[in-house]
């Protein structure tokens, strides 16, 4: 499907940009088949998406950015990375990401994406800090904050509520004068 989307290309993906005007946009004009084909969700999923949407995903000084993760050849969607709880007046937000199949694990496709999502925070987007929420025993996801300079800053404790099991979060956070973009 061709989109008059913005869009970003890596070496081997692209990166569809979602912000609240693209969401607007799609949930006005496509039909639910092509939302669901353009975000790569299922009907649930679709549900889901739409109802944080209405309810209101921007705020007063506060807004999201995301990026779905696309196999440029099929066109499918294959996970999404961008930022969430975007303050913009304190030119900070919160990453976050994730591919969709077991499949696209361990292949380096996330930090392929990651590079490219941080390097539009800092440049595009004005971003002073980035940081990142994430769980003790994703060991993965550590690993892959800590390659692009992320530093460990202390654990918020029973922070996330998970299938109703308060899980503690650790806290990494990145400056802008701390990444080197030429990476």
């Amino acid at each position: 499907m061709t989109t008059p989307f913005e869009t970003l290309s890596t070496n081997r993906l692209q990166l569809r940009k979602l912000s609240p005007e693209v969401f607007e946009y799609l949930y006005t004009h496509y039909s639910e088949q092509e939302q669901m084909d353009f975000l790569g969700l299922d009907p649930t999923s679709l549900a889901i998406e739409k109802d944080k949407y209405y309810k209101g995903f921007v705020t007063f000084n506060k807004s999201y950015l995301h990026f779905k993760i696309v196999e440029p050849e099929s066109q499918k969607v294959i996970g999404w990375c961008g930022f969430h709880t975007w303050y913009k007046d304190h030119h900070r937000a919160e990453i976050g990401y994730g591919l969709y199949e077991e499949q696209y694990k361990q292949k380096g496709i996330m930090s392929e994406a990651l590079k490219t999502i941080l390097d539009f925070g800092f440049t595009q987007m004005g971003l002073h800090r980035v940081e990142a929420f994430i769980g003790f025993h994703n060991q993965a996801s550590q690993s892959l904050v800590k390659k692009y300079g992320f530093i460990y800053e202390g654990t918020l404790r029973e922070h996330y509520n998970v299938n109703n099991d308060m899980q503690d979060s650790l806290v990494f956070g990145l400056l802008k004068h701390e990444y080197p973009l030429e990476q």
